[in-house]
């Protein structure tokens, strides 16, 4: 069932038990914004859960990706909606092979074989770089756990949608591992940059959004590194 996890944001319960398959969020800002889509069998169905919210495909006025894994991109193909679909832009470039990772890369292989199948090649896709605005979002680049991950920040609505910068566990954020990553130190790196920022709903790729205090559990996890 969706739920809010505060005004204005909805965790849609697409997500398998971890460690399978990834959340997926609506943000009613005025605009309504899809960030991640989940995996493509999903626990619950993305158009239930987009009901469930009050909401249906059709009043979605963009999608916002936080990058290429098909956790967070998979649902796509299942939903019928005519919207712009953003992604960093050096994700942008592996799905549609203007970049390679190299084969010897555990997760860069991985990649190489798996954008043969979900190749967003139907999709209105649309770069973002750091510090665009998209709608009511700033878009903050924080590579490491992909190249292109993004995480997108909405200051009216004080909420950070994390994607996998960090993982959630028992309240508390954890760095993604070494082997679903491409650079863990580049990840540390990115969480003590968006640990600079200040909101109080993060909403995470994996395990249970933290509200209120969500940058707060950052700025510790930040501390650690």
């Amino acid at each position: 069932m969706a739920r809010p996890v505060a005004d204005g944001v909805y965790l849609l319960g697409v997500s398998w038990p971890e460690p399978v398959g990834s959340n997926a969020y609506l943000v009613d800002d005025g605009e309504v914004t899809l960030v991640d889509a989940g995996l493509p069998i999903p626990r619950r169905s993305l158009d239930g859960e987009l009901h469930d919210a009050g909401y249906g495909a059709a009043d979605i006025d963009r999608i916002l990706l936080t990058h290429y894994d098909v956790d967070h991109v998979g649902g796509l193909a299942r939903l019928d909606v005519d919207a712009p679909v953003y992604i960093g832009a050096a994700d942008a470039d592996l799905v549609r092979r203007r970049w390679s990772p190299p084969w010897n890369h555990h997760k860069g292989a991985f990649h190489r074989l798996v954008r043969r199948l979900y190749s967003l090649a139907e999709i209105d896709l649309r770069t973002v770089e750091d510090g665009d605005r998209i709608g009511g979002f700033r878009a903050v680049h924080t590579p490491g756990h992909n190249p292109g991950h993004t995480v997108y920040l909405n200051d009216g609505l004080d909420a950070g949608l994390l994607g996998d910068l960090v993982w959630e566990s028992d309240g508390h954020f954890v760095a993604p591992p070494w082997l679903d990553s491409y650079d863990t130190d580049c990840i540390a790196d990115s969480i003590r940059r968006v640990a600079g920022e200040s909101f109080e709903h993060a909403c995470v790729g994996h395990g249970r959004p933290v509200s209120p205090g969500g940058s707060d559990r950052l700025r510790e996890l930040a501390a650690e590194l």
